[in-house]
């Protein structure tokens, strides 16, 4: 473990279990734990240090670090972009000196760090390598992990910047450059846990984690960085990030499942003779879809049932865990909240007998027989995405099947054939006192205004002709056939920002906006037959989101149902200015107008939202959906919002009604 502050030496700390004493005496080995971390990150890199030294000191082993929206996009604080996003869902990195901020303390050498990063993944990447190295630390003994996925950037969390091809060779330049210059370093990390959260089925999270490992292996084969003598090497430092649902005994034979289909595709398909090579290797955080904002203290269960399903097989067990917190359906987890997740981790870890015996599921005819089950429908999957070019080129279809998958989930519910306690069965209840004021972390709004002020302060005081030449050298190997590692390493060494960065590698591989999902749906009867009926004829529904919030499953859910209800539907996808939506407002004459924010910037994207609108004619009733503390609520109704909605309104079929009933009405006035 490892605690510490300002720029002082850490102190290292051994930790003991409690009652080790007594299991030496019993003459039972225990297996080490594995890796724990919390995801967090927030407002500042000042900030988000404070919360790391704190969380290490309680015995957190490893770093897990969220940035924030503007950064995963490649802007900076200054940018209209960032627009009420800074600091909200991780911590704002927009130059070198935040990253020294943001680690300071922490010796680069000591630590194995996760940065849940993936467009920008190379920038950020050459910004922690800068950082070691000004602490005499060489890049060939940093560890961690890089996420790195994009393809499941397109398919479900949004925050993607480029084309599917550039986005590839920048994933495989990386890895490249990895291979040779930080060989203890996982620069990719291929993330099924967002394809559950999106809705997929454990088939459909196994077949589309496996596909996008397989391209990007292959283009690393093709593109001749790599030796042969090196490959098994980069197929070894390839890992995985998984969700755990509650099902936790299908989550168990699904991570079976997993470490025998990589193990077969190290061997079949890449010629990987080491067997620890072909290891699956894969961190988790437990499914976070599934947590309620109705009586959110249920979810501690669920917490720690889910963490349960990667944990009690040995074969298949995690080799880091980060959970989330009980309250996370409903904002930001307080560093209490956290360090009760943390807890849970230490419990099983050090007081259960857990970690003294083999795996406990070897011979079971149940595990065997599901995880074969799974195994083959997975590998059947597979074939099928690989037959249409693979994961890369099929962005449009799994997208749809993902859409659809989430669709069926939420009818499941909906209609009950799914039982959420709290939500849609045993609903009655004593008011939880884990509520009340300082529950939910609040990023200060002055944030914002202080990092904009913070990056012209940064630019205004560098080498500006070292920035410039860095930046030319950048555009110039990113139109070429070059590994774009050097020259971003070099741009972040001469003091380059997040939005220099993107913006150079926007002007030479262009944007790109990926697929909704959302097609044709088939008119359902009920909420259908009362729209066809309105005067006027169907409703005409403008799903929006604005600002950079790429978590559009909600969104989605909202657009199929009002398409299954018979209403016309107008969905663009993520990342709308506010003036483009207002545009839409005034060209599509929608009746309601229904926005979607789950990144916290609600309060500053809302009021402009509905300003904008008014002012270009619009009299369209607004309504808001997505993680919205109740204390915002009555704030927005009076900025003109018609109605909100947040996760405990799951009931389609009502928000449907809710639609026609406020279309009605407009069109009455």
């Amino acid at each position: 473990m490892l605690i510490g502050g300002g720029r002082k030496k850490l102190e290292r700390v051994v930790v003991r279990p409690a009652g080790s004493a007594l299991m030496a005496s019993e003459g039972r080995d225990r297996d080490a734990p594995w890796m724990m971390r919390t995801y967090s990150g927030h407002s500042t890199a000042a900030a988000s240090n404070a919360l790391y030294r704190t969380n290490l000191g309680q015995g957190q082993t490893g770093l897990s670090i969220a940035f924030d929206l503007p950064t995963q996009t490649g802007y900076d604080p200054d940018s209209d972009w960032a627009r009420g996003e800074v600091g909200k869902v991780g911590v704002p990195v927009a130059h070198l000196g935040h990253m020294q901020t943001l680690l300071d303390g922490i010796p680069p050498a000591e630590m194995n760090t996760s940065m849940t990063i993936n467009a920008t993944a190379s920038w950020l990447l050459a910004l922690y390598v800068v950082n070691a190295e000004q602490h005499g630390v060489a890049s060939q003994v940093l560890r961690g992990t890089t996420q790195n996925d994009i393809v499941k950037e397109y398919l479900s969390r949004g925050t993607y910047i480029f084309p599917p091809e550039p986005s590839r060779r920048l994933i495989v330049d990386m890895i490249a450059w990895c291979a040779e210059h930080a060989p203890l370093w996982n620069p990719t990390n291929v993330c099924s846990y967002h394809l559950q959260e999106a809705g997929a089925t454990p088939v459909q999270e196994i077949a589309y984690a496996m596909a996008t490992a397989i391209g990007v292996l292959d283009a690393v084969r093709d593109s001749g960085q790599v030796s042969d003598a090196r490959f098994a090497a980069v197929f070894g430092s390839i890992s995985f990030f998984v969700n755990a649902g509650i099902r936790f005994v299908e989550e168990i034979c699904k991570l079976r499942a997993m470490a025998e289909l990589w193990d077969r595709i190290g061997s079949e398909r890449y010629g990987v003779t080491d067997a620890r090579a072909r290891r699956f290797r894969y961190g988790v955080q437990v499914n976070s879809l599934g947590l309620t904002e109705a009586q959110p203290e249920n979810n501690v269960q669920r917490i720690v049932l889910e963490m349960l399903g990667v944990t009690l097989s040995k074969r298949a067990r995690a080799r880091s865990i980060q959970l989330p917190a009980w309250n996370e359906a409903l904002g930001l987890p307080t560093p209490w909240d956290q360090q009760w997740s943390l807890r849970m981790q230490q419990v099983l870890a050090y007081e259960t007998d857990l970690l003294e015996y083999g795996d406990l599921f070897d011979g079971s005819i149940v595990v065997e027989a599901r995880t074969a089950e799974l195994r083959d429908a997975a590998q059947a999957e597979l074939d099928d995405v690989l037959g249409q070019g693979g994961a890369f080129e099929a962005v449009d279809v799994l997208k749809s099947r993902l859409v659809a998958s989430m669709a069926e989930r939420t009818r499941r519910i909906e209609s009950g054939d799914q039982t959420v306690v709290g939500v849609n069965a045993f609903t009655d209840g004593a008011a939880s006192p884990l509520g009340g004021q300082g529950a939910i972390l609040t990023v200060d709004p002055g944030v914002g205004a202080e990092m904009v002020a913070d990056v012209r302060s940064w630019r205004a005081a560098r080498d500006s002709a070292a920035v410039d030449a860095a930046l030319a050298e950048l555009r110039r190997v990113a139109a070429s056939t070059d590994n774009v590692m050097p020259a971003t390493l070099a741009l972040a060494r001469a003091g380059g920002t997040t939005g220099e960065w993107g913006a150079v590698m926007r002007e030479v591989f262009g944007e790109y906006r990926g697929p909704t999902g959302v097609g044709a749906a088939r008119p359902t009867t009920g909420v259908a037959g009362r729209v066809r009926a309105l005067p006027g004829g169907p409703v005409r529904l403008l799903v929006a989101k604005p600002g950079l919030d790429g978590h559009s499953n909600g969104a989605e859910q909202i657009a199929v149902a009002a398409r299954d209800a018979g209403m016309e539907v107008i969905y663009s996808g993520i990342r709308m200015t506010v003036a483009q939506i207002a545009a839409s407002a005034r060209d599509e004459d929608p009746d309601v107008i229904g926005v979607s924010i789950l990144s916290g910037s609600h309060m500053e994207l809302v009021p402009a939202l509905v300003t904008a609108i008014r002012n270009e004619g619009v009299d369209a009733p607004v309504v808001v959906g997505g993680i919205i503390p109740e204390a915002d609520r009555p704030r927005l109704l009076a900025c003109g919002v018609a109605a909100v909605y947040t996760p405990k309104d799951f009931q389609l079929s009502k928000l449907m009604n809710d639609i026609a009933d406020l279309a009605e009405s407009h069109r009455s006035t």
